[in-house]
């Protein structure tokens, strides 16, 4: 697809110009070097911009064959695409962006990250300290995020009490206090990126709610995004206001819109649509 392919070529070039050339060999690698780059794209530093140029060059996919959004949502590192398609940066700044996102993940202590099936309101009270609510991606489906031992006791007081929880593969305790480390280096480049208003209207993962142009605009909105809370569930909410509107993932997988089917607010009938297939669906 031409405006897929110019789209990647374009991020790529400019990640090659910026001395990441190692993105464009292992979103692209040899048949031969499969698990090399399956290991590589585990790295922050590489998966993060990969996503971002997926992401980016499939919205522009759906655009050139007519398909304008009336709205959209990121979740967490997604929201720099949804920002970019919104114009609020350019595809320069967005791969800035995500590059010393994950660049800087790479310098905090490992920590870890897990999915449990339950309310934020019943969840809270069983955090120790050190832990926090990094993502509430459904009513009754959070993600905590903190140090690796806090996180192993999290899961076994979970086992005792029977409830299912599940590692999230990330060795990063994103949106909790130990991002907190990085945060003036991520703000002074924030500082450095031209901010523009939206175009597109898109939802805050920090609000839940439309995004305002004083939000988009300021560096510390983006840092805020960056360490608090991802309020997912709630910018769904947002967007199934609109009945009538079908929802479209764009990106790889189907983990959003496995969420978007499982919202209370979607009405049976609205359209729930995928990009690209689960890593696991044959391909013909």
């Amino acid at each position: 697809e031409d405006a897929f392919r110019g789209s990647v070529d374009a991020a790529l070039d400019i990640l090659d110009r910026s001395g990441l050339a190692e993105v464009r060999r292992w979103l692209l690698p040899y048949e031969t070097d499969g698990d090399a780059a399956m290991r590589a794209m585990e790295r922050p530093s590489i998966a993060l911009p990969a996503l971002f140029t997926i992401q980016v060059a499939l919205a522009r996919l759906w655009m050139s064959l007519g398909i304008q959004p009336s709205g959209m949502i990121g979740h967490s590192s997604g929201e720099y695409a949804a920002a970019h398609i919104a114009g609020v940066i350019d595809l320069e700044a967005g791969l800035r962006i995500v590059s010393a996102r994950g660049r800087l993940f790479e310098t905090v202590e490992r920590g870890g990250m897990l999915s449990v099936p339950m309310a934020e309101v019943d969840l809270a009270p069983l955090l120790t300290a050190g832990l926090s609510i990094a993502a509430i991606n459904a009513p009754r489906l959070c993600v905590v995020s903190g140090p690796s031992a806090a996180i192993e006791g999290l899961e076994a007081d979970l086992t005792a009490r029977e409830i299912e929880a599940q590692r999230v593969r990330i060795a990063v305790a994103a949106h909790s206090p130990m991002l907190d480390p990085i945060l003036p280096q991520f703000r002074a480049l924030m500082e450095t990126i031209e901010l523009r208003a939206p175009r597109l209207p898109f939802v805050s993962n920090l609000t839940g709610d439309w995004i305002s142009a004083a939000e988009a605009t300021s560096a510390d909105y983006w840092v805020r995004h960056l360490r608090q809370t991802v309020r997912f569930t709630d910018g769904l909410q947002r967007l199934l206001a609109d009945s009538d509107c079908a929802l479209l993932e764009v990106g790889p997988g189907r983990a959003m819109s496995s969420l978007v089917r499982q919202h209370p607010e979607r009405h049976r009938d609205q359209p729930v649509l995928s990009s690209l297939p689960h890593p696991d669906q044959p391909v013909t």
